[in-house]
C-alpha cells in the first residue's frame, strides 16, 4: 500500500536538506517526482512556506517557453510551461510575477512584489533573450540575478541539471566578459549535464529526498561563480 506524503513529512524532509527560516529559495521542480501527496500541489507549497517562514521568500520559474513567446505573453494569464507546481504557484493568492515574455519568475513571501517588480529594466548583462519592450532577462534588476546577488539558495526537486536555468546566467556572464574584449564574441551554450557533473563532484551541496524526489540544495552564488571559473579556465568539456 502506497502511503501519501503529508505537509508535516514534507516539512521534515525539507528541513533535513538544510532549508531554514528566512531563506530566499529558488525552486526547480517535478511535482510527479514527489509521489502521492495528500492535498496535492497546495500541500507542497504550504510545506515550503512553513519551512522558510514569514521572513523567507519562495521563487519559482514561471517561464513561457512556447514557439511564439512574445505574441502569447500576458502577465496575468499566460501559463507557466515548466511544470505543474510552478503553474499552481503562479495562480495562488499572494504570488507575484515578473513581467518578462519568456523568463518570468513568480514569488511569494517577504517583499515578494518588490523582488520581481523591475524585470523591465534595461540595466545589467545583455542576453540573447532580451527583447523590447521587456527588460534584460538576466540583468541586474531581474529576479534570477537578484537571487544570485542576495545569497539565495537553489532547490532542485526531482530534476537533473538539464532543468538548471542558472547555467544560462553562467553563459550570460561568460559572454558579457568576452564581449568586453571582443564585441563580436559569439554567445556560447554550455553543456548543462557536464557542468552538473562537475558541480556534483566538486561543489558544496546537500543531496537528499523530499517525499520520493531526489533533491539537490545549494547556494546560488557559489554555484554560478564556481561554474563560471571552471568554464573560463577549462572551456572545452562544456562548450
Amino acid at each position: 500500500m502506497t502511503i501519501a506524503h503529508s505537509q508535516e513529512t514534507l516539512v521534515q524532509d525539507l528541513r533535513g536538506l538544510g532549508i531554514e527560516a528566512g531563506t530566499t529559495i529558488f525552486i526547480h521542480s517535478s511535482f510527479k517526482s514527489l509521489g502521492p501527496v495528500t492535498g496535492g500541489a497546495g500541500t507542497v507549497i504550504s510545506a515550503f512556506k512553513d519551512v522558510v517562514g514569514s521572513e523567507g521568500l519562495i521563487l519559482m520559474p514561471s517561464f513561457n517557453l512556447v514557439e511564439k513567446r512574445a505574441e502569447t505573453w500576458d502577465i496575468e494569464t499566460t501559463p507557466s510551461t515548466v511544470g505543474w507546481l510552478t503553474e499552481f504557484f503562479r495562480q495562488m493568492d499572494g504570488t507575484f510575477r515578473s513581467d518578462h515574455y519568456s523568463h518570468s519568475v513568480a514569488s511569494s513571501g517577504k517583499k515578494a512584489s518588490d523582488f520581481v517588480a523591475d524585470h523591465l529594466s534595461q540595466k545589467g548583462y545583455q542576453s540573447p533573450w532580451d527583447l523590447q519592450p521587456w527588460g534584460r532577462t538576466y540583468g541586474s534588476q531581474s529576479p534570477m540575478y537578484r537571487a544570485y546577488q542576495q545569497d539565495g539558495k537553489l532547490l532542485m526537486l526531482g530534476v537533473d541539471y538539464q532543468s538548471s536555468t542558472y547555467i544560462h546566467l553562467v553563459e550570460v556572464i561568460y559572454w558579457n566578459q568576452r564581449l568586453g574584449a571582443n564585441p563580436d564574441a559569439p554567445y556560447v551554450a554550455l553543456d548543462r549535464l557536464s557542468l552538473g557533473q562537475f558541480w556534483d563532484e566538486s561543489g558544496k551541496l546537500t543531496r537528499g529526498r523530499v517525499g520520493n524526489a531526489n533533491c539537490r540544495f545549494f547556494n546560488i552564488r557559489n554555484y554560478v561563480d564556481s561554474l563560471l571559473e571552471e568554464v573560463k579556465s577549462n572551456p572545452s568539456p562544456y562548450v
